[in-house]
């Protein structure tokens, strides 16, 4: 079949050098990617549903009016610097559409007295006014008749790029695709048993749908589509990592977990106990484990790890952790040294920043298995980096590791290892079957003795100096801060953000005047972010203001303080994770949330971090706020991103997805229908999956 979908845009009408840059700004670089660009489905058009401004409902909901264009006003306000307010207006009342950042751009094309229709959630305004927001404004006179019944497409723009621009290619290309054909990318079996439409049609009804009813049938078979290439990718990348190898079965606890046990500074918890039955079961087992751990902060998860290796070295196999910073590394090195003392276990630390003997060291003493754990960053990775008898993969707050170097450790050994994977992001199920595959999951809940809870207080903006003036009591009182933001530079195109550099110089200038602290951001190079982190951690460092990049596994027991600001940019589950920076020493700590947005429901979500402190309930409310993709989202994975399938809410798909990958790669006439399918894939998305 001719590939005409890998085409450049460049070859339809309309669409020249500038054009294709602006194209390319939204990841649309072929004809393929372009009929891949699926309108918002919550935005389109029915021209059937019209109403007047006086009938618009002030609830919140989405709603499409037509009226006349009065004028574009540019405003100011501190907080979310420049925006623009468009009046409209019909013979029953006026609206005033409200638009930031990058949206404004395309206002540029509007001028007074033009018919528009508009689309956006409305809500009741300070005067007879009603107020649209998220709004999308599309002049009338770009339609062939804008009082035809039809249902047209709305579209997530960037600058220089209109509505109609966009969805006069989609047309062209659609035209390309009928002229010149589709390829099926799902077996003809499983078309007819869900009845699914022909991948023409359903791009065509997604686009322009005939109807409502056209719409979801689109969507029904687009969506399984997403969720059974991205199963049939994930599972044949695990057939072509898997190398036929057998597993370790362990013998039950012995000595060296007992000493473990011992060696602990306090008693396992109830949920620690249940963890750690789950992972020794697997263990003792001839088929290898792949176990999840789910803990939230603070919840003692090392301590399963460290039982673990304990059980792998006591049967005389090697061991690995690997973490995703130097930092958190070299805590893990001084917890397990702590833990298997007086063991006679020797345990090393291997980072890019080992030094070469020592690194030469430690490569000939895994190499004949005298070294029994080691831990380490991605260094580990490294070809020259080969053990004895490897049974045992340790991968801590594994979402930072992608896909493809999942596999790599468990690589490095004659057997298939156990592996165990630890993170403290809650992940539902459906998710961490979509992410990790056929994976068994471990949830410990509840807090270690000994650890305090954190107060967390919620302030607006006016209160920001007092609270910059009780952290310098904390510092005054011996003890340290972390001041977190959402951005690293101002022009990183979040409005009305105060960005780390920016943070960072006013409170040198002001309240931490003579007082050290420090810039702490992920552009840095990797050796400076350690040695930033090791003097907070040895307390020369006073106040740490950061981005995120402290988010994983820092342990600064003399921290009381973490202050986040713009905190409404951040999801619960994420500044849960944060607030789990402090609070681990003998003194009471505190979370204080700084937030410039007033709007009720923004404080009433971050007034839910006061009254809860389970990281899980959290996440969950995240979920339904944000959807999974914000919580966790695929393509940091390696992972294709999901444009209309969602985990949450398509559950039901995902598992049927699952049982039919499973099928179709299991039957050789199916396996081949599909293979074929999937060497010419339409979707650019799925290749990189498919091909590593």
């Amino acid at each position: 079949m001719d590939v005409w979908w890998t085409e450049p845009v460049t070859v339809l009408k309309g669409i020249g050098k500038k054009r294709a840059e602006a194209f390319e700004r939204l990841e649309i670089h072929t004809l393929g990617d372009l009929l891949n660009y699926y309108p918002r489905t919550d935005s389109y058009i029915d021209f059937s549903h019209l109403k007047t401004i006086r009938e618009l409902a002030v609830d919140g909901s989405q709603q499409i009016f037509r009226g006349e264009l009065m004028n574009v006003t540019d405003r100011y306000s501190p907080r979310v610097r420049q925006y623009s307010v468009v009046l409209v207006r019909d013979d029953t009342g006026y609206a005033e559409l409200y638009f930031f950042g990058a949206q404004r751009y395309y206002l540029r094309h509007l001028k007074p007295g033009m018919a528009v229709v508009v689309t956006g959630r409305v809500k009741p305004g300070r005067s007879a006014a009603k107020v649209v927001s998220e709004a999308t404004i599309t002049p009338q006179d770009e339609e062939t008749d804008a009082s035809s019944p039809g249902i047209l497409p709305v579209y997530s723009l960037t600058e220089s790029l209109t509505q109609q621009q966009l969805r006069t290619v989609v047309k062209q290309a659609l035209a390309l695709a009928a002229e010149k054909g589709l390829p099926e990318t799902v077996p003809a079996s499983l078309l007819q048993r869900y009845r699914f439409p022909d991948r023409l049609t359903a791009l065509r009804n997604i686009h322009f749908p005939a109807s409502a009813a056209a719409f979801r049938e689109a969507r029904r078979r687009l969506v399984y589509e997403e969720l059974f290439l991205l199963q049939c990718g994930l599972m044949l990348n695990r057939e072509h990592n898997y190398d036929g190898r057998s597993g370790v079965n362990h013998d039950r606890d012995g000595a060296l977990v007992k000493q473990v046990l011992h060696n602990l500074p306090f008693q396992l918890t109830v949920a620690q106990k249940q963890a750690w039955q789950d992972i020794s079961g697997d263990m003792e087992d001839v088929k290898p484990m792949n176990r999840l751990l789910q803990g939230d902060v603070g919840s003692g998860k090392t301590v399963l790890a460290a039982l673990a290796l304990a059980k792998a070295a006591e049967n005389g196999y090697q061991g690995c952790i690997m973490a995703p910073t130097g930092i958190l590394a070299q805590q893990h090195l001084e917890t397990l040294t702590s833990f298997f003392r007086g063991t006679g276990v020797r345990i090393a630390l291997l980072t890019s920043n080992t030094k070469p003997a020592e690194r030469r060291e430690i490569l000939e003493s895994l190499a004949d298995g005298s070294l029994q754990i080691l831990i380490g960053t991605h260094a580990v990775l490294q070809e020259d980096v080969q053990f004895r008898c490897l049974s045992l993969v340790v991968t801590d707050e594994q979402h930072r590791f992608g896909v493809n170097q999942r596999g790599r450790l468990a690589a490095k050994s004659d057997f298939a290892p156990d592996v165990l994977i630890m993170t403290a992001t809650p992940i539902p199920r459906t998710l961490a079957l979509t992410v990790y595959g056929d994976i068994e999951t471990t949830v410990m809940r509840g807090r270690p003795p000994g650890r305090k809870h954190i107060e967390t207080l919620c302030y607006t903006g006016d209160m920001r100096r007092k609270v910059y003036e009780g952290m310098v009591r904390q510092i005054r009182a011996g003890r340290q801060a972390y001041v977190v933001c959402a951005s690293i530079e101002e022009s990183e195109g979040l409005e009305g953000v105060r960005s780390v550099t920016e943070v960072y110089e006013e409170l040198k200038r002001t309240v931490l005047h003579g007082i050290p602290c420090a810039l702490l951001h992920g552009r840095m190079k990797p050796a400076e972010k350690d040695g930033i982190m090791e003097a907070f951690a040895a307390g020369s460092v006073k106040v740490l203001v950061t981005t995120t990049v402290v988010e994983v596994g820092v342990n600064v027991p003399n921290a009381t303080l973490m202050i986040v600001e713009n905190a409404d940019r951040f999801g619960l589950a994420q500044l849960h994770q944060l607030r789990g920076r402090v609070g681990r020493g003998e003194h009471q700590s505190y979370c204080v949330l700084l937030t410039d947005n007033k709007d009720p429901d923004t404080l009433a979500r971050l007034t839910v971090l006061h009254n809860s402190d389970d990281g899980f309930e959290l996440a969950q409310k995240d979920l339904e706020l944000r959807g999974a993709g914000q919580l966790f989202g695929l393509r940091q994975h390696g992972l294709p991103d999901l444009r209309l399938a969602d985990i949450l809410k398509d559950t039901d798909v995902l598992l049927k997805c699952r049982k039919d990958a499973q099928e179709a790669l299991s039957k050789p006439d199916l396996r081949k229908e599909l293979l074929a399918g999937t060497s010419n894939l339409f979707d650019s998305r799925f290749a990189g999956i498919f091909n590593s």
